[in-house]
């Protein structure tokens, strides 16, 4: 098994290679503007530090989001790319998933990310028992921080997230992820193919419509 896993749902860019076993390589860049120039050569990176080639990666890992439209996009169509041109399987997990995995902690706890816009992507996490991952007790959402102040006030929280609205999720641990990391994914999946357990497919979860809108009243201006 060798695992390219890769996820720009976050400002982070990110990229790193899995043998089943351990991680070989990563990569992580933080910079919400460049996702598109900088994963792939994230990936000739990493492959470069562990010395291995693309072809010889079985499986791709992306993370599905929730995250802004214009980064999430630039992973899963990389991810889709490698998948077709190689022949292997691409597997979907969800971004948060991946910094619950990061994340440590032993008590129920709340995983948030900014979705800009005054909001933040979020869940609920049971803690998993040694060396199981930790259970996503909700599905992902996106809501306002004061819309949710009840439900995450002094819950354990980590994420980009919690860290921008402190004054809500306060309970935020400063030392735990801010962002994605492909490392804690590749990880976390290499778990899930060694126990047989289905992965998401590798499929935008955007939660909302993307900024971009067509004009409702434009002019079509067509020739005489």
């Amino acid at each position: 098994m060798l695992l390219l896993a890769l996820d720009t749902a976050t400002p982070a860019v990110t990229v790193a290679l899995h043998d089943g076993s351990g991680v070989l390589a990563e990569s992580r860049q933080v910079d919400a503007r460049r996702h598109g120039e900088l994963l792939l050569p994230a990936v000739d990176r990493v492959l470069a530090e562990a010395g291995r080639k693309l072809d010889a990666v079985s499986d791709i890992v992306v993370g599905v989001g929730p995250g802004p439209y214009t980064g999430l996009r630039v992973g899963l169509v990389t991810a889709a790319t490698f998948g077709a041109v190689l022949g292997v399987p691409v597997h979907g997990l969800c971004t948060l998933d991946g910094l619950a995995h990061a994340s440590g902690l032993t008590e129920p706890f709340v995983v948030a990310t900014d979705a800009r816009r005054k909001e933040v992507y979020w869940a609920r996490y049971e803690p998993g028992a040694t060396p199981r991952p930790a259970t996503r007790l909700t599905e992902p959402a996106v809501d306002r921080p004061a819309d949710i102040a009840d439900e995450v006030a002094g819950v354990p929280a980590v994420g980009a997230g919690a860290l921008l609205y402190d004054t809500v999720f306060t309970g935020v641990r400063r030392d735990g992820p801010e962002h994605q990391s492909a490392a804690a994914l590749a990880a976390l999946a290499a778990q899930k193919l060694a126990a047989g357990e289905e992965m998401l497919p590798p499929q935008p979860l955007y939660l909302r419509r993307p900024d971009a809108q067509v004009p409702a009243n434009y002019k079509v201006v067509t020739p005489r």
